[in-house]
């Protein structure tokens, strides 16, 4: 007949382990320490040989203890997972995330896969916009969350992230050689084209729009052959992409805030989305 390891018997030889002592484990458990020895005594009898050894006041493992230690730290994370499953609320429904073009690969994805595998029955619809347009979807009811990246927070946002607007071109490129500077840019509700051309104003550069697309995919074929260069949050800037030397003679861009936005009228599910963004941007 199968015997079945008691999860308390587990966790009461990892914290042993960990703190190398019936005693200390004792107290991290918030047990008695005949109560860690008799979990112990179990599961040595499961295991019909002894797990660890006396060293002066401490325990050690021994060889078959350390072989175990792997596979219980598994058994315990196995059942944690499993208890968070049947507390957490199966969730059915939609919703509508939008993100900028620009930081939507660097942020979307892991958040989504998070999302995904922790609510399935939840669908979750993405919106690629600029910053403006989403306030604006917010505000309509189209939209039920909202990634954006401003100069500075509104008052119904929290601010997630802190990046510096840089400019950004092709490895070891020349664009920002030219004169006028080629750029490629946001269409006009772009939060950056502004701020990038009245820079280049204030330091009497002059430029020339070589892509005018709120869309990443143009904007990084632009880059990537060396046909312009492009103003872009410092941590959004794909790998086969570079940040332009300081010695460019370019002016210097300000700071940008990465801001969190909810509709006033918002599901548990969309709260729940909205924590998973929060770490999932938080954690870069």
């Amino acid at each position: 007949m199968p015997r079945d390891v008691d999860v308390a018997i587990a966790r009461a030889f990892l914290s042993v382990v960990e703190t190398g002592s019936v005693t200390h484990a004792a107290r991290q458990l918030n047990l008695t320490q005949g109560a860690i020895s008799q979990q112990l005594r179990r599961l040595e009898d499961l295991s019909e040989t002894p797990l660890f050894t006396r060293i002066d006041r401490n325990l050690a493992l021994t060889s078959e203890g350390r072989r175990l230690v792997p596979a219980t730290q598994h058994f315990l994370a196995a059942n944690d997972q499993l208890l968070a499953v049947l507390r957490r609320p199966m969730f059915e429904g939609e919703v509508r995330f939008g993100a900028p073009y620009d930081i939507i690969g660097s942020y979307a994805p892991s958040i989504l896969r998070r999302f995904s595998q922790s609510f399935p029955n939840v669908r979750v619809t993405l919106v690629c916009k600029d910053t403006l347009v989403l306030l604006e979807g917010l505000k309509s009811g189209e939209i039920d969350i909202a990634l954006t990246t401003e100069a500075k927070v509104g008052k119904q946002g929290e601010t997630l992230r802190s990046d510096r607007l840089v400019w950004a071109g092709a490895k070891n490129g020349c664009a920002y050689q030219r004169n006028p500077l080629p750029l490629s840019l946001g269409a006009e509700t772009c939060v950056f084209r502004p701020i990038a051309l009245a820079a280049l104003k204030k330091a009497r550069r002059d430029s020339i729009p070589i892509c005018e697309v709120s869309n990443m995919e143009p904007v990084r074929a632009t880059l990537e052959a060396d046909l312009a260069v492009a103003p872009l949050l410092r941590h959004s800037i794909p790998d086969s992409l570079d940040i332009v030397a300081s010695e460019a003679n370019l002016p210097k861009l300000p700071m940008f805030q990465i801001n969190l936005y909810q509709a006033e009228s918002r599901s548990p599910a969309t709260e729940a989305f909205a924590d998973c963004v929060q770490r999932g941007v938080a954690a870069g």
